[in-house]
């Protein structure tokens, strides 16, 4: 499979954790640079990893068709959920993307918040060989019988720095580490080398939203409460009778997830209280890991939502990123 170069100097990202304001802030900057006159405009490539989903709306809070009609917008509502969707098929469709945006003069802008996307747009990918369904399931197997703790063992004897870098709990790219050194004889950690090097943040445009715990926590407690009020319940059963059997990668998606699972084992009629509950502790147990990856990006240009614990003004957000990118990015008209 081919590789992908990494696209850090002709891109900019706009990143952060779940629920941190990435959408609007977003849109407001592309809105600031087209008024500013600059010769490239901007047109925003969604960095989320369900929101390419068509039909899952309310839970991956994907940009509304009014907030897509403010600024162009890719890579939303792409494939069906019952489709898989690896990152090796996100990254031939964005490296074709930012092409076409750069033939029109303007200038791709990432916003979302999956981790690994971003890393592989920054850094470059090796996709690695081809899936094997059948190894896979296999060792999933052997995960159910003898639990994630053997699955890390195995891994810890065929690729001990791949089992050093995953998540202890991220079983899917822990089988997928054993699944690249078994077809290719060489670990997957020696393959991602590129991963290792990292830019400098000077050299590009990558902002992260930094906001403080407690403030995070009270956005993703009003984001999930809205997503139940308006019909994240209904969505997932309009799904399943809609798409039948979905995807692995799109039934991850926090707020499926929890949902497909109470529904799978309660039926119809299962705790729709105790879901909401799962839903808010995996959605803060998510923003976690994201920041934990961003502190990771030396690429990363950090911008403080709240310093010294006030809330910082829309507008003085956009001018901050916005002012670091005219002068390099573009001159005004005269």
């Amino acid at each position: 499979m081919t590789s992908f170069p990494p696209l850090f100097d002709r891109v900019l990202a706009l990143t952060g954790p779940t629920a941190s304001g990435k959408t609007e802030l977003a849109l407001r900057v592309a809105e600031r640079i087209a008024e500013e006159g600059s010769r490239s405009g901007l047109e925003i490539i969604s960095l989320d990893s369900i929101a390419i989903y068509r039909d899952m709306d309310i839970g991956s809070a994907k940009p509304s068709v009014g907030e897509r009609e403010r600024v162009p917008h890719h890579m939303i509502d792409v494939v069906d959920p019952s489709e898989e969707f690896s990152v090796a098929a996100y990254l031939t469709a964005v490296h074709r993307c930012v092409a076409e945006i750069e033939d029109r003069g303007n200038r791709a802008f990432f916003v979302g918040g999956t981790p690994m996307y971003l890393k592989a747009i920054l850094r470059g990918f090796d996709p690695g060989p081809a899936a094997d369904e059948e190894f896979r399931s296999a060792v999933m197997a052997d995960v159910e019988k003898f639990g994630v703790a053997a699955l890390r063992q195995r891994l810890r004897q065929v690729d001990p720095l791949s089992a050093m870098r995953i998540d202890p709990s991220d079983v899917r790219r822990m089988i997928r580490a054993l699944e690249v050194k078994r077809q290719t004889g060489v670990p997957m950690s020696h393959r991602q080398t590129q991963f290792d090097i990292e830019n400098d943040a000077a050299d590009g445009f990558v902002f992260a939203l930094k906001t403080p715990r407690e403030v995070l926590h009270r956005r993703i407690e009003t984001r999930v409460e809205q997503m139940f009020s308006n019909g994240l319940i209904e969505e997932v059963q309009h799904l399943c009778q809609r798409y039948g059997t979905l995807s692995k990668t799109a039934r991850i998606g926090v707020g499926y997830r929890e949902i497909l699972e109470a529904m799978e084992r309660e039926g119809d009629g299962f705790d729709r209280k105790a879901a909401a509950e799962q839903v808010l502790f995996h959605t803060r147990r998510l923003a976690r890991r994201q920041e934990t990856w961003f502190r990771s990006f030396g690429e990363i240009r950090s911008i403080e939502t709240h310093p010294d614990g006030q809330a910082r003004d829309i507008d003085e957000l956009v001018q901050e990123i916005t002012t670091a990118i005219i002068p390099s990015d573009a001159n005004p008209t005269e």
